[in-house]
């Protein structure tokens, strides 16, 4: 398996994207087992991990989703759930992941001054604002999704975490646990 191979759109799930209510067929506030039986009925296998769990009540789990065995090393979708709250994040990998698509920009494997640039110009088109995350990659505001690169063999490639923060959080970097930030 080449491991930086980057699917083509062709090769993906075409998913869209409705900000705090869902990712695909996933919804926010889903409980773990609701989300992996939605996934299987769409041919992902699921993988539970928990990543901390110093108190019950907010315990949070990591589960990884892979399409094929083709995935085994990569996998394609990895959902972030607190217990008692329920799904409070996706992120889709910008190599093995779904394409997502929100108001007609495609997100997901896209090389990121390119994507940038087709976002900026879709918010000047509407006449809305920009503004740039704490990783300093350009988002529109409001909406509840950050993106990052990922290397691609001699490129780099986009992936997003879609998320929803809650009565618990205040942004993305309070609800998501620190692995979203170093994802490669």
């Amino acid at each position: 398996m080449d491991y930086w191979l980057v699917l083509a759109d062709s090769e993906r799930e075409q998913w869209g994207y409705s900000p705090r209510q869902t990712v695909g067929p996933l919804s926010f506030g889903t409980d773990r087992q609701d989300a992996v039986a939605t996934m299987e009925e769409h041919g992902f296998t699921a993988m539970e991990t928990a990543i901390d769990r110093w108190n019950p009540q907010r315990a949070q789990w990591r589960v990884e989703f892979r399409r094929t065995a083709s995935d085994e090393r990569r996998p394609a979708v990895k959902c972030y759930f607190v217990e008692g709250v329920g799904l409070t994040s996706v992120l889709v990998d910008g190599l093995r992941g779904p394409q997502v698509t929100f108001r007609g920009v495609r997100l997901i494997g896209r090389v990121p001054s390119e994507l940038s640039a087709e976002m900026e110009a879709r918010a000047l088109e509407r006449g809305e604002g920009i503004w740039f995350s704490l990783s300093g990659d350009l988002s529109w505001p409001g909406l509840d999704f950050d993106r990052g690169a990922q290397r691609a063999g001699d490129t780099a490639v986009s992936w997003a975490v879609f998320f929803r923060t809650g009565e618990i959080a205040g942004s993305s970097w309070d609800i998501n646990p620190a692995e979203v930030w170093s994802h490669w």
